[in-house]
């Protein structure tokens, strides 16, 4: 069984469109990260600037003057550090950037003159406890980590389909089939297209953490999402926890996307016969979702944003509320994506049998 699983596992990765697709996926991984670090900008306030590594030594040594817990004596010394010393010819105060903490501190307490707005961090956090400190680097490399994840869908949709669409008609199969029996050798494929999707996952993520360990170091993993660059306000996960469990949850809903993304994959494979159909009809479910009139304040939305698509976008998921339990609600793509993959299985297993010469 071992030999018949690699056999399949390695006509996954000898197919050229699946080379092609993981070098287009690895590179655009890298270049990714690779732009968001160059195009980092920070400022001291004291007319040190740049951009890039200069940048990121910036950020990290204005978050290391307020590192700790967030209080409302640091906010005052932060909006005094940094009120705009220029003319913002009508530019609200709120959006001019000076540097990480500076952004994240007027994004929530300046008005828009620069001045503090009479919040306070209670008003503001809900009495949480804010740890502050550098976050930048790995909340931008959780957003590149979620554009990944949708292009890694369509790289699992491409190597998966030829599975069982590429075999109707194939003297090989045949072969196989005589010698092995029908349910070894499609109990084979479904474990290489497993082993595959969860292999190219897994390499995808580890270049990303490596590059993120290379860029930004290890720091900001122990402090607050919550406070963050404007940019990073609307849109963000509505709760705390640290950058390091945030990172966690992504990995995690990476796999299972990709586990989803393979039962789709399965499915539509067995049952068209021409590899270009199939290929067609995956990317058509897996975008369909996109097309659906549901808003997130729909009750809908709480089972759609389950679906394969939004299992990839993890800021969608993750924005759904915490349970009533503190459990994060993102927690239920777990068991969609084990229903995915094994109805996709069962599926896949019933149609190809009953379709195979």
């Amino acid at each position: 069984m071992r030999k018949l699983v690699w056999f399949e596992w390695s006509k996954i990765f000898r197919k050229r469109l699946t080379q092609a697709a993981l070098l287009a996926a690895l590179l655009l991984t890298v270049s990714d990260a690779a732009m968001s670090y160059r195009n980092m900008y920070a400022c001291d306030g004291s007319g040190r600037e740049g951009s890039g590594r200069i940048a990121v030594t910036i950020d990290k040594a204005v978050a290391e003057k307020y590192e700790g817990v967030l209080t409302d004596e640091k906010v005052r010394r932060i909006l005094a550090e940094f009120k705009p010393n220029v003319d913002l010819h009508g530019m609200n105060a709120v959006y001019f950037y000076q540097n990480a903490l500076q952004s994240s501190v007027f994004a929530r307490f300046s008005d828009q003159e620069g001045n503090w707005n009479g919040r306070c961090v209670a008003d503001v956090f809900g009495g949480k406890t804010i740890r502050v400190g550098y976050t930048y680097g790995w909340l931008t490399t959780s957003r590149n980590m979620q554009r990944a994840g949708i292009v890694l869908s369509f790289v699992i949709l491409i190597m998966l389909v030829p599975v069982f669409s590429g075999e109707y008609g194939g003297a090989d199969q045949v072969i196989l089939t005589c010698r092995y029996g029908k349910t070894r050798c499609i109990t084979a494929k479904l474990a290489a297209g497993v082993l595959a999707a969860f292999f190219v996952t897994a390499g995808i993520l580890c270049i990303q953490a490596a590059l993120a360990f290379a860029f930004y170091g290890a720091d900001g993993l122990e402090y607050s999402i919550l406070f963050a660059p404007v940019e990073y306000v609307e849109g963000g996960i509505p709760f705390d926890m640290t950058c390091g469990v945030m990172i966690r949850y992504q990995v995690l809903l990476t796999f299972m996307a990709s586990a989803s993304v393979a039962g789709v994959a399965f499915v539509l494979s067995a049952v068209c016969r021409s590899q270009t159909a199939a290929l067609a009809a995956s990317a058509a479910v897996y975008t369909f979702p996109m097309l659906l009139p549901v808003s997130e304040r729909s009750a809908w939305f709480r089972y759609v944003v389950l679906l394969p698509l939004y299992q990839s976008q993890f800021f969608r998921l993750m924005s759904v509320a915490q349970l009533g339990n503190g459990l994060n609600y993102a927690l239920w793509a777990v068991p969609a994506a084990f229903l995915f993959l094994g109805g996709g299985m069962a599926v896949s297993r019933r149609a190809f049998a009953g379709r195979q010469v």
